[in-house]
């Protein structure tokens, strides 16, 4: 896959992150890489004093470094910066860290060598993962200490992962053909300047998060039929009067879900029910409120996946080396802040949902769903379940860009926490998957106290392949399994593939 800097699309990402393509920098990349790499050179063999290039770093930038120790410099970098803690970055967020440093500094103002690029790729496309603890880095200057473990590696010196399990760097890259790389002045700062971790992370969320919001969908529009709700609230007029482009879209999501349901048309007349519950009523209005925030959060950090983000910058047109502040991962931290308070939502009125389905003067369901209460208890602990993971999720959607706390002896004084920011979602996202687990079984149990009558033919789908996993739940029994296959429906697809039979866009990628 050839990737031109600068111009990256989500589905280049998307395709990286699943891994098994090889990528390559688009040639017309080279011109660039080769003027800002001579002006880095020219700086090192000169005696004006630049950052990072002939100066210590940081708090030290004041240190002026001779040239015969520079490649010393870089590399003395790597190794001090090299202190993250705590349980590996995953492989697909490590392939996208390397793919989207390489393409950062292949749009030539960084001031690299072509060498350490193609390093990047080679080392990419070998299948090769560097081995990068997750904790240890407050997104700026840069992501630092995860990404000098990854150069680390690149360099010989550090280690990668090998069936999950850390195997030194240097027999690996051999093995590859791939030599070891050599820093020369600048490269070992440029490399760990940027915020490519935090990036890869928030966007191996987004993409991770887009089958389970789907699948959100599909089971919010179950319940409803389960609880034989109104499509009323659904009405495209309501939407168009707010104007809010995600509930439009939510709300037109639900009405082709629902459509041509015998349980709906069953209770459309001498039903005395004036409205339904929020949870059911709003779900455009809130479960639409978290799409635009992560429409929102796919436009960031996609402009943050094509930028430049190391420091100091390199202007080859007019020979310029300018010292900013593009390492500051602000617009990472408060994407990945958004999609945390989205992805809790999300959570939160689907453990709603199944608290009304429970609740039999609600719901007009037998009390927790089940067939003999009080010999059998149901569903009563499942939701406790469900409030428990909801529960959790509202802790972990505190905002972390909020935090900052200084470093660098005050040098580096406002700091985002984007890398945190966006690991915590992972986390956050399989408490969500597993609310709406127990929920699709819940709205499943609920559509069988209604039968004869069926619901519509998407969600009857839905019904049936649960069916195939989770038999109905007709007496008390271990219900831990169940959860288990049916979080397996929202989490690999299954339920995303049947919403995505309906005549329309894909979720996130309208934004991108």
């Amino acid at each position: 896959m050839k990737l031109n800097p600068g111009a990256l699309a989500l589905e280049h990402l998307a395709a990286i992150r699943a891994g098994g393509r090889s990528i390559e920098i688009d040639p017309s990349a080279q011109a660039g890489i080769a003027a800002s790499a001579a002006i880095v050179a020219e700086a090192a063999a000169g005696q004006a004093p630049v950052y990072g290039v002939n100066t210590g770093f940081g708090k030290l930038a004041s240190t002026r470094i001779s040239e015969a120790d520079l490649d010393t410099l870089q590399l003395n970098l790597i190794r001090s910066h090299s202190v993250g803690v705590g349980e590996p970055l995953a492989p697909a967020v490590v392939r996208l860290m390397l793919a989207l440093k390489a393409a950062s500094l292949a749009r030539g103002y960084s001031g690299v060598r072509p060498v350490v690029i193609d390093t990047l790729v080679a080392v990419h496309n070998a299948g090769l993962v560097p081995y990068v603890p997750g904790q240890g880095s407050v997104g700026a200057s840069g992501d630092l200490a995860p990404l000098a473990h990854m150069t680390l590696a690149l360099m010989g010196e550090g280690e990668m992962l090998v069936d999950g399990r850390r195997a030194p760097a240097a027999p690996l890259l051999a093995a590859a053909g791939i030599a070891p790389l050599k820093l020369a002045a600048k490269e070992g700062l440029a490399l760990i300047n940027g915020t490519q971790v935090s990036t890869a992370l928030a966007l191996d969320a987004l993409l991770d998060f887009e089958p389970v919001l789907e699948a959100a969908l599909v089971i919010g529009a179950l319940t409803v039929d389960a609880a034989r709700g109104s499509d009323g609230p659904f009405d495209p007029r309501i939407h168009e009067l707010r104007g809010q482009p995600g509930q439009i879209d939510v709300a037109q999501y639900y009405r082709a879900l629902l459509a041509a349901s015998e349980i709906r048309a069953s209770h459309r007349e001498g039903d005395d029910r004036v409205q339904d519950p929020y949870c059911l009523r709003c779900q455009p209005q809130v479960v639409g409120a978290c799409l635009d925030q992560l429409r929102h959060a796919a436009l960031v950090l996609l402009r943050e996946a094509n930028a430049v983000t190391d420091n100091p910058l390199v202007f080859a047109g007019d020979g310029a080396l300018i010292s900013g502040g593009n390492f500051h991962a602000e617009p990472v931290a408060l994407a990945a802040d958004g999609m945390a308070v989205a992805i809790a939502e999300v959570g939160a009125i689907a453990e709603r949902r199944i608290a009304m389905l429970i609740d039999t003067g609600v719901s007009h369901l037998p009390p927790f769903l089940a067939s003999e209460p009080g010999l059998n208890s149901g569903f009563m602990i499942a939701h406790v379940t469900a409030a428990s993971l909801a529960s959790e999720n509202k802790s972990l959607a505190h905002p972390a860009s909020v935090d900052s706390l200084p470093t660098s002896a005050n040098q580096e004084d406002h700091v985002s926490m984007a890398t945190f920011a966006a690991r915590r979602l992972a986390p956050m996202i399989r408490n969500t998957a597993h609310i709406l687990g127990i929920e699709v079984l819940a709205a499943a149990q609920g559509i069988d106290f209604l039968r004869p009558l069926k619901s519509s033919p998407a969600l009857e789908e839905v019904h049936a392949l649960l069916r195939q996993r989770c038999p109905s739940v007709t007496e008390d029994r271990y219900l831990a399994p169940d959860i288990d296959r049916a979080t397996l429906l929202v989490t690999d697809g299954s339920l995303s593939r049947i919403f995505r039979k309906l005549p329309r866009l894909p979720l996130l990628w309208i934004a991108a």
